[in-house]
């Protein structure tokens, strides 16, 4: 295959790769009032965000009922994007090894500009061109059946609490024909990746939960539940636990939720902001554009309890109740919540959020901050960990979670919307 040595990266040169792109790459995002968003608008009657063409995504107001442990009723804004897009990443033998085509790509919400993408990462808004940009390099691989081998074509949720009912198509497609690579992208084995998967900020979200479909470990054992057993214990959850959910208009949003020129924020400061900004960026389908972009106020802790059992490792898997899930509930890791300095402050930890922040050394088996979707969120991050205890730790566990081999988890994720996006980056990270 003959394709120039700069798509072939060694790890450090693809770091020094991003460092040179991001000082060399004219971008910059800006917080705009509401009144300058371009294409964008309040509706007259709801007071809905939406964009002038009815596509991409809209902001409105969602109505919760729920006999989960949370507040039995409450009120927020939400992220409403109906489109299925497409997260997809091409692989290829080449001299025995497997390698994936994973681009450098720019996000108006990340932390650090460049992040490590899948080789397409498009909306259907995106890809069918409704911004009036260019279409996305590589996309016939992911809507073309017969020009690649698909390997996983997954329907997968994406974060319950800020998005309504949103589900992306997770591919990974095979090819065997040659292809000219233009910059930004590159050829990288599953090593490499798991080495980039350790440093803060450099995967980004869709990479990781596309990554986290291909199975990256070897099988460790049998768990202590079997299949069967697992999916009883969700159904039976899924029938226990109610979460009603009515849309409503945006400007009828209460329990605390303001709207002003700037911001739409709640008056404790706590959960998101919705903002909106002006972006200026070179190589993207639109090199310029405005939109809104959902702000969290915190660093969030997400994050996996792991434990011998019979000398097979399992992971402590949460079923978690979230307004934007298709199905209720989802498996969701151990921890999962987006305000740690507060829940400690107030004492209000959740189940196991203990056992992570007194964990020591040699307990911390993974520990890394991520940025979440750049494309919808703001500088939105968690610190996602997996911590081991010793296997004699004695450990009450209710009835919302149960004990999991990480393989069964991944079994799990070829069922469309049932193991959540945090708990797809932390399998990424085995």
């Amino acid at each position: 295959m003959r394709i120039k040595d700069r798509n072939f990266i060694s790890v450090k040169g693809l770091k020094s790769e991003f460092e040179r792109l991001k000082n060399l790459t004219n971008f910059s995002v800006k917080q705009i009032p509401f009144s300058q968003l371009d294409s964008w608008h309040f509706e007259e009657d709801s007071g809905n965000i939406v964009h002038s063409s009815g596509k991409f995504f809209r902001i409105e107001g969602l109505r919760i009922e729920t006999n989960f442990r949370y507040p039995g009723f409450w009120e927020q804004p939400i992220i409403n994007q109906p489109e299925i897009g497409i997260l997809g990443i091409v692989t290829k033998i080449i001299g025995g090894v497997r390698y994936f085509l994973m681009q450098a790509k720019v996000e108006p919400g990340n932390v650090n500009i460049f992040q490590l993408s899948p080789t397409v990462q498009a909306t259907k808004s995106n890809y069918t061109q409704v911004h009036k940009g260019k279409q996305p390099l590589f996309l016939d691989f992911f809507l073309n059946g017969s020009k690649a081998k698909i390997l996983v074509d997954q329907l997968q949720s994406e974060q319950g609490a800020k998005f309504l009912r949103k589900r992306n198509r997770n591919v990974i497609v095979e090819i065997d024909q040659e292809i000219n690579l233009p910059p930004n992208f590159y050829w990288l084995t599953l090593r490499q990746i798991k080495e980039l998967l350790a440093i803060d900020n450099f995967v980004n979200m869709d990479a990781r939960s596309v990554l986290s479909c291909f199975p990256l470990t070897a099988q460790e054992g049998d768990g202590i539940y079997t299949k069967s057993q697992i999916a009883s214990w969700i159904q039976g959850l899924r029938s226990k636990y109610k979460c009603q959910t009515e849309s409503i208009a945006l400007k009828d949003v209460r329990g605390g939720w303001h709207i002003d020129d700037w911001q739409i924020s709640h008056e404790s400061r706590t959960f998101f902001s919705i903002i909106a900004v002006s972006v200026k960026v070179e190589g993207r389908e639109v090199r310029s554009w405005s939109q809104p972009l959902l702000k969290p106020s915190n660093i969030g802790m997400v994050g996996f309890l792991t434990k011998r059992i019979k000398g097979v490792l399992h992971a402590l898997v949460q079923a978690k109740v979230e307004p934007g899930y298709i199905n209720t509930c989802e498996m969701a890791p151990t921890v999962s919540y987006s305000d740690p300095e507060q829940r400690l402050k107030s004492g209000q930890l959740p189940p196991f959020a203990e056992l992570f922040i007194k964990a020591t050394p040699e307990q911390i088996k993974s520990s890394v901050i991520f940025s979440e979707e750049g494309g919808r969120f703001y500088h939105s991050q968690n610190r996602y960990m997996i911590i081991e205890v010793g296997e004699n730790e004695e450990l009450e566990i209710p009835s919302n979670y149960i004990w999991m081999t990480f393989d069964q988890l991944l079994d799990f994720t070829g069922q469309t919307s049932l193991v959540s996006v945090e708990a797809r980056t932390l399998l990424s990270c085995r």
